[in-house]
C-alpha cells in the first residue's frame, strides 16, 4: 500500500528574551547593557502563590525589562489599557517619586517644558507666600472682620489723640483692639465732610495697593481726639471755660483699616528734595517702585469698573512695611531709604460720573488735567505724578501755558530717568490714541525697573527668541538668589522682591517685544 503523505513540519516560533551577555542587539533607545547592572533589567515579579525565585536561577534566566516609568526598587504595576496620567507641573516636588518624572520627562515637550514649568510654579508659590507675609491670612482677617462687627469706639483703645496721618479727604488715628489674647494696631479713618467712599470701598477685595476695610460704624467721636482744622470738633480735656452741659456732638461715620499710614505721597515727596540730590539713582528707582504699586492698584479697580476718586499725591497713602526677623534688625534702612507700600483709598463707582466726551482733542486734554476724577484721565494724573516724584513743576497753569505743546523737561539723574521722561510723555499725549494705557504703563515701570535693558539689544538683533532665552536666564537666577539669601545671611524677601516675583511670573516674550518698542522707540 502507497505510504501516507508526510506531516507538515510544525514551525516553531522563538520565544522573545533579553539579549544574551556580548550580545550587540539592542533596542533603540535602551541603555547599554553591562554584567550584573541593575539599571537595565529587574527580575521578572514571582506568580501569585509561588514563593521568591530560586537563588540558583542561571544569571541568563529571562528578565524582564524596566520599563520608563518605573523607578529602581519600584513594584511594577499590572499592566492597564490606559496609562496614569502625568502630575501637574505645579505639584512637582524635590520628594516627587522618579516613576512620576519619568512620565512627564517622556511628554513631546522634554525636558525642557518641565524645567521651566517647575520654575513658573516655584516663582508662583514665593509670590504667593510673600503676599500672605504682607498683607496677612486672609482668614485670619475674616475672623478679624467678624469680631469687629457691632463694634464702636467704646471697644477701641485710641493709642493717640493726635491723627497719625491726614490725607485730602480723611482724617486717620492708631486704634487698638485685643484679638486672640494680642493686641493689634489698626488705623480708625475719620472721613472729611463730603469726602465718603464707604460703599465702594466696603466690596474691593484684597490687593497690596488698595486699602483694606476690615468695619465701620456711626458714632460720636471720643473726647480727646483731634481733628486739625475744624474748630469745635475738638477737645484736649475739660478746661473750666467750657459749659456745665456742653452741646453732643454730631456722630460721624468711621471706617476701620487694616494699615496704619505714616504719611502720603505729598510728604514724602517734600521731604525727599536732599535723597533726589544726593542719591538720584535710588530715589528714582523708589520712585519707579511706587508708580508701579499704583499702576496695579488701578488696574485691579478697573477690573471691577472702579475708579480713583481724587488721583493726587494727598490721597495716596505710604505705610511701613512688616519690620524683618530678628535676625536682620542691625540692616535696617534708614527712614526714607525703605520702600513703602503705596495704598490707594478714595473711590467711586465709574457710572456715578462721566464726563461728556468733548469734540476737540485739546479740550478734553484740557479737562482731563483740570478734573482728575473721571476714569479717563488716570494716565494723565499718573503722568503728572511722574513729573511731582522728580521734583519737576508740572503745575496745571504751567502745562497749559507751553504753546509749543513740549512738556517740562526732566534732568537725567541717573539709569531710570530717560525711562521716566519717556513714560511721562507717553501718558501725557494730548492725543488719546497714542497715549498709553495704565496696563502699559505697569509693563513700562516693570522694564525699567528689571529689564531687559538696552544693551541687550546692542549685539544681537531684538527677536522673541532672544527675549525668550533671557526670560529663562533670569527667572533662573532669581529663584537662585532666592536660595542663596535664604541660607545665606537669612534676608526675608519684602514688598520689592514680591513685585520682582509678580513681573517674572507672568510676563511673556511677546509682551517684552511689544513694551520695549515702546519704551525704546
Amino acid at each position: 500500500e502507497p505510504l501516507p503523505p508526510p506531516l507538515p513540519k510544525k514551525q516553531l516560533q522563538r520565544a522573545e528574551s533579553l539579549p544574551e551577555p556580548g550580545s550587540s542587539h539592542r533596542c533603540h533607545g535602551d541603555p547599554e547593557p553591562r554584567a550584573g547592572s541593575i539599571l537595565y533589567s529587574i527580575p521578572a515579579a514571582p506568580l501569585q502563590g509561588q514563593g521568591a525565585p530560586p537563588r540558583d536561577r542561571p544569571s541568563w534566566a529571562p528578565k524582564k525589562p524596566l520599563t520608563k516609568s518605573q523607578s529602581l526598587g519600584e513594584p511594577l504595576a499590572p499592566s492597564s489599557p490606559q496609562a496614569a496620567p502625568a502630575p501637574s507641573l505645579k505639584e512637582l516636588t524635590f520628594g516627587t517619586a522618579d516613576g512620576e518624572l519619568g512620565r512627564l520627562l517622556e511628554s513631546p515637550a522634554g525636558l525642557c517644558a518641565v524645567v521651566l514649568g517647575c520654575q513658573e510654579a516655584a516663582l508662583a508659590r514665593l509670590s504667593a507666600h510673600m503676599q500672605e507675609e504682607l498683607l496677612g491670612p486672609e482668614e485670619r482677617q475674616q475672623l478679624l472682620e467678624a469680631e469687629l462687627a457691632g463694634k464702636r469706639w467704646a471697644a477701641l483703645s485710641v493709642l493717640d489723640p493726635q491723627p497719625c496721618c491726614q490725607s485730602g479727604d480723611a482724617w486717620y488715628f492708631r486704634v487698638g483692639f485685643t484679638f486672640e489674647h494680642s493686641q493689634l494696631q489698626f488705623a480708625a479713618k475719620v472721613p472729611k465732610p463730603c469726602c465718603s467712599s464707604l460703599g465702594v470701598q466696603s466690596s474691593l477685595g484684597t490687593h497690596c495697593s488698595i486699602q483694606r476695610l476690615l468695619g465701620r460704624f456711626t458714632d460720636r467721636l471720643p473726647r480727646e481726639l483731634v481733628l486739625p482744622g475744624i474748630p469745635g470738633k475738638q477737645s484736649q480735656g475739660p478746661s473750666r471755660e467750657e459749659p456745665a452741659c456742653p452741646a453732643p456732638q454730631p456722630a460721624l461715620q468711621v471706617l476701620l483699616c487694616a494699615e496704619v499710614p505714616q504719611q502720603t505721597l505729598a510728604d514724602f515727596v517734600k521731604g525727599s528734595h536732599a535723597l533726589h540730590r544726593t542719591s538720584p539713582g535710588h530715589y528714582e528707582r523708589l520712585g519707579c517702585l511706587l508708580l508701579l504699586q499704583l499702576c496695579m492698584g488701578l488696574e485691579h479697580l478697573r477690573g471691577q469698573n472702579v475708579a480713583q476718586g481724587d488721583l493726587c499725591p494727598e490721597n495716596l497713602l505710604l505705610v511701613q512695611c512688616p519690620s524683618p526677623p530678628r535676625s536682620q534688625q542691625g540692616q535696617k534702612e534708614p527712614l526714607g531709604l525703605s520702600l513703602p507700600r503705596l495704598l490707594i483709598s478714595s473711590f467711586f463707582k465709574v457710572q456715578e460720573k462721566q464726563r461728556p466726551c468733548s469734540s476737540s482733542q485739546e479740550q478734553d486734554w484740557r479737562q482731563g488735567l483740570a478734573a482728575p476724577s473721571p476714569p479717563a484721565a488716570a494716565e494723565l494724573n499718573v503722568g503728572r505724578l511722574i513729573y511731582q516724584i522728580l521734583h519737576v513743576d508740572i503745575s496745571l497753569e504751567n502745562i497749559l501755558g507751553f504753546r509749543s505743546k513740549r512738556l517740562p523737561e526732566i534732568p537725567l539723574l541717573s539709569i531710570y530717568s530717560a525711562g521716566l521722561k519717556r513714560l511721562a510723555t507717553l501718558l501725557l499725549h494730548r492725543d488719546p490714541h497714542e497715549r498709553v494705557s495704565i496696563e502699559q504703563a505697569k509693563g513700562i515701570l516693570q522694564v525699567l525697573l528689571w529689564g531687559p535693558r538696552q544693551e541687550l539689544f546692542a549685539r544681537s538683533r531684538k527677536s522673541l527668541e532672544l527675549l525668550r532665552g533671557w526670560l529663562e536666564v533670569k527667572r533662573t537666577l532669581l529663584l537662585l538668589r532666592f536660595a542663596e539669601n535664604s541660607a545665606g545671611a537669612g534676608v526675608s524677601p519684602g514688598l520689592e522682591e514680591w513685585l520682582c516675583c509678580q513681573y517674572f511670573q507672568g510676563v511673556t516674550e511677546h509682551t517684552l517685544y511689544q513694551v520695549t518698542q515702546v519704551l525704546y522707540a
